[in-house]
């Protein structure tokens, strides 16, 4: 359960940066209530999973969720640029957070 509560955390991350590149440095008002509320749901939920997982494990795996979807949000509804090197980058960090999950991070609170 944790795990998947840190995977809520990570598209809430995804989503308050969306929000916070809409908001025009908080000029608009919807995208900026997004942010907040997205913000603060992302945070929520990492904090309960840090009760089951390491921290380092979690907030590593909280950041690559953000970061590769970002990337990826950024490359098919932005038009970033979409290279090779972009994409094995990404591939990277999906690798790292697999490398992580596989790694046995959970521990026992009982």
């Amino acid at each position: 359960m944790a795990r998947a509560i840190l995977v809520v955390a990570g598209i809430f991350e995804v989503i308050w940066a969306v929000a916070l590149k809409y908001s025009e440095g908080f000029t608009k008002l919807w995208p900026s209530v997004i942010f907040i509320i997205a913000a603060w749901l992302s945070f929520a939920c990492l904090s309960l999973a840090l009760k089951h997982i390491p921290m380092g494990s979690a907030y590593a795996v909280w950041t690559g969720i953000g970061a590769v979807g970002i990337a990826i949000i950024g490359m098919v509804w932005f038009s970033e640029p979409a290279t090779l090197f972009r994409i094995v980058c990404i591939a990277l960090i999906v690798i790292g957070i697999v490398g992580l999950k596989l790694s046995g991070s959970e521990v026992n609170t009982a």
